[in-house]
């Protein structure tokens, strides 16, 4: 958690982006403002086309913003030319997405180390922080094994593991599993949370991560619908 001599891990003032159509604009997110303190496991709630979605892309640094501010660990993300995104979204976010997002002609440790080596770092070490990863996800079996079914989803969590980010962003990860695979997804979340002390945030549908986070957040129309929840 964050103390009054630490600035929010997630700073957003006034944040808003719109998409211009026609003569007009859709608001995918309206003046926002959000202060998230590293460490917190924040869960992300509202109906389909609430804002979650252009939220993470922008925390993820996969859009910019149209108006407002926002910085993610000490990044500026609203400067036009501030911030190297590449990199950014290599080494500071980890992303574990609803489709999975994994290439299906690597296997499972492939999956893993392809950040890591995309972002230049050596190969041993990013085969043995791999394994470590894929052992406590109780993947060891499965190295050498394309990545298929409930495994799909430990595996996604892994890769957004292996470049150690300040910030993991789950974008209804849970939406393609059953139950019992999306609780198990959720209970690994919460204990990286937990564990670790890094920061999580869940955008869902689903109630499974809600008795686990320590931050509450539902969207309306693009803006925070009420004031975010702690506990």
């Amino acid at each position: 958690m964050t103390t009054s001599l630490s600035p929010p891990l997630i700073l957003a003032r006034g944040l808003t982006r719109s998409y211009p159509v026609g003569d007009g604009a859709v608001i995918g997110i309206n003046a926002v403002d959000l202060a998230i303190a590293a460490g917190e496991m924040v869960v992300l709630k509202g109906n389909s086309g609430s804002g979650k979605s252009t939220l993470l892309a922008l925390l993820a640094g996969m859009d910019r913003p149209t108006a407002g501010e926002l910085t993610v660990a000490g990044h500026a993300l609203s400067a036009p030319d501030g911030v190297d995104l590449t990199r950014y979204r290599r080494e500071v976010v980890g992303m574990v997405f609803q489709s999975f997002n994994l290439l299906p002609t690597l296997n499972v440790l492939e999956n893993v180390c392809l950040p890591a080596l995309l972002a230049q770092k050596p190969a041993e070490k990013t085969r043995t922080r791999a394994l470590e990863l894929l052992e406590w996800l109780g993947l060891a079996p499965r190295l050498a094994h394309m990545p298929a079914g409930g495994e799909m989803q430990r595996t996604a969590i892994a890769r957004a593991l292996i470049n150690d980010p300040a910030l993991i962003l789950a974008d209804e990860p849970t939406g393609n599993l059953d139950s019992r695979n999306g609780r198990i997804v959720i209970d690994l979340l919460a204990q990286l949370n937990r564990e670790s002390g890094r920061t999580v945030v869940v955008a869902t549908h689903s109630d499974l991560a809600d008795a686990l986070a320590t931050v509450h957040i539902r969207l309306r129309d693009g803006a925070i619908a009420d004031s975010p929840c702690h506990g």
